[in-house]
């Protein structure tokens, strides 16, 4: 059974940092590009970052550009999201999920058949 559990969510000021994580579990993350998207109260589920299954590619939403960095550890079966000067608006819950095929120009929440639970971020003062 294919799973992901993300951690490292919590509580932040603006302009701080967190890094999370998603580990995965009863299958070989290397094999699969993963995404991380967030959803917000009242807001509809959008893309944050995606990275190739090499971690040779990877491809940011505008609104995150400059700020968060995907990574990816195979060794590890674990990508990571380090989210830096984070903002009130960056407050969602945050998923990642698996891909079993890539495009440079990006993905859809369809590519994606395996999500994890997620993890909360509030960036509050």
């Amino acid at each position: 059974q294919l799973q992901l559990v993300e951690s490292g969510g919590g509580l932040v000021q603006p302009g701080g940092s967190l890094r999370l994580s998603c580990a995965a579990s009863g299958f070989t993350l290397g094999y699969y590009s993963i995404g991380w998207f967030r959803q917000a109260p009242g807001k509809e589920r959008e893309g944050v970052s995606y990275i190739s299954d090499s971690g040779s590619s990877a491809n940011y939403a505008d609104f995150v550009k400059g700020r968060f960095t995907i990574s990816r550890d195979n060794a590890k079966n674990t990508v990571y999201l380090q989210m830096n000067s984070l903002k009130p608006d960056d407050t969602a819950i945050y998923y990642c999920a698996a891909a079993s095929v890539w495009s440079d120009e990006g993905l859809l929440p369809g590519d994606f058949g395996s999500w994890g639970q997620g993890t909360q971020v509030t960036v509050s003062s």
